[in-house]
């Protein structure tokens, strides 16, 4: 059981290793159509996640309380969304493609703040990840192993070209190929120390564990919102991100019905 734990909660680490070596792989930045295709793919991963993996888990926790068994998950996802919102207003950041900083004001250097933007995006992924072991590893869930395993390896996939479009434009800002693979790949750590974080925590956090799967998925939707898709959105093009968002979506639900169909075999 550690072995997988620990294994799961790397998985989506690896990931964004995996795409930021795509700097040592490609002479120049991504076209702007594998681009929105990409950060549409990676929206829809992050919808199914959120809504399989999250909010129905924590609704069907509160079985049995009838019109009462939402109200964790409305209060949890508001609080979701409230938080990341208060954490993307007070920390200065960077998005990649814009030239105007946005939190509070600060003189920290361009790429400091495009990494901290990344930081911001990935935060609620290791949220969402830890609190869905914390879930498998208590009674009192019908979170499986298998569940938790299968929400690890949609976001390690997601994060796959995440971790190239963050590592290829920091070589495009000037840096060196092995610093823009450095960057894209520490990105990625804050996703296993908030797992890990929350891991430590779930002594506490199991009694609202209905209320703390819907606060990570209300983080992962304003991520979606506020970013993944006015960036996919914008610009011509934004049909290829509409399309590959379905793709997302679909992959990360088969991912998820399938691993717990088996675990339930």
């Amino acid at each position: 059981m550690l072995t997988t734990l620990i294994i799961g909660l790397l998985i989506p680490f690896l990931g964004t290793v995996l795409g930021s070596s795509f700097v040592f792989l490609m002479k120049d930045q991504m076209s702007v159509k594998l681009q929105k295709s990409l950060l549409g793919f990676a929206s829809g991963v992050m919808v199914a996640a959120s809504v399989w993996s999250l909010l129905i888990p924590a609704i069907e926790m509160e079985t049995g309380k009838g019109t009462w068994a939402v109200f964790p998950s409305v209060i949890g996802f508001l609080m979701g969304m409230g938080f990341l919102l208060l954490v993307d207003e007070l920390t200065p950041h960077l998005h990649i493609g814009t030239d105007k900083p946005e939190g509070i004001k600060s003189h920290i250097s361009r790429t400091a703040m495009l990494a901290l933007a990344v930081t911001i995006h990935n935060l609620p992924e290791g949220m969402a990840v830890g609190i869905v072991f914390a879930g498998a590893q208590s009674d009192i869930s019908n979170i499986s192993l298998a569940g938790a395993i299968a929400v690890s390896l949609g976001i390690a996939i997601q994060n796959i070209p995440e971790g190239a479009i963050i590592s290829l434009p920091m070589k495009v800002e000037g840096n060196s190929k092995w610093k823009s693979f450095a960057i894209g790949s520490l990105s990625g750590a804050v996703e296993p120390i908030g797992a890990v974080a929350i891991i430590m925590l779930s002594s506490v956090l199991i009694p609202i564990l209905p209320y703390m799967l819907a606060f990570a998925a209300g983080a992962m939707f304003y991520v979606v919102i506020e970013e993944l898709i006015p960036e996919a959105s914008s610009t011509p093009h934004s049909n290829h991100g509409t399309i590959f968002f379905a793709f997302g979506f679909v992959l990360m639900m088969v991912l998820d019905v399938v691993m717990n169909s088996n675990n339930a075999i």
